[in-house]
């Protein structure tokens, strides 16, 4: 376990410029619906999408890096302002490697939130490895920080809470519109 004091949490978290997501068992309950046609719906709790957009007013990029495609997602983070996608992205770490230097940032000013082996490269080579409460172990085992809440049932919102806090802007970041 990686876990960090509370002391070096807040020191690593008052630093992180940018915060990569996974989507499926983070952003989503990591469950797929499938109807007869092949059309598969994925449930999000609105209250990750506030907190991503209160991150992004709160000056914290948001990345999401995820190894399936899916339009609806697609769409859903682009309404939400997030510029940086990469969807059907098996590999994530180039993808990181990308988005971070397009950034002008170092690793440490980066954290990332996954759930399970394909997030590992991520969780390791950030300044702050976050995972969900129902993540696989491997990430459990990686993560500096574990949140509260399941992965679709707003533990992003936990995360971008803790990085905002970290930064003292909690109450920093206004009143925006629902997530």
């Amino acid at each position: 376990m990686n876990r960090l004091d509370t002391a070096e949490l807040q020191r690593r978290a008052a630093r992180i410029r940018c915060l990569f997501l996974d989507i499926d068992g983070v952003l989503t309950d990591c469950k797929l619906y499938l109807g007869p046609d092949g059309l598969e719906l994925k449930a999000v709790d609105v209250k990750d999408g506030l907190g991503i957009k209160l991150a992004m007013k709160a000056g914290i990029e948001v990345a999401i890096i995820s190894g399936r495609p899916s339009p609806a997602m697609r769409r859903r983070f682009e309404s939400l302002g997030v510029r940086h996608l990469r969807l059907s992205t098996e590999d994530k770490l180039p993808a990181f490697e990308e988005i971070r230097t397009l950034l002008g940032l170092e690793a440490d000013q980066c954290a990332a939130m996954g759930d399970d082996l394909p997030d590992l490269p991520l969780l390791r080579r950030c300044g702050l490895a976050l995972t969900v409460a129902d993540a696989h172990r491997s990430a459990l085992s990686a993560a500096h920080w574990v949140s509260t809440r399941r992965g679709g049932d707003g533990a992003v919102r936990e995360a971008c809470d803790l990085l905002m806090d970290a930064r003292g802007q909690s109450d920093a970041a206004g009143t925006v519109g629902a997530g």
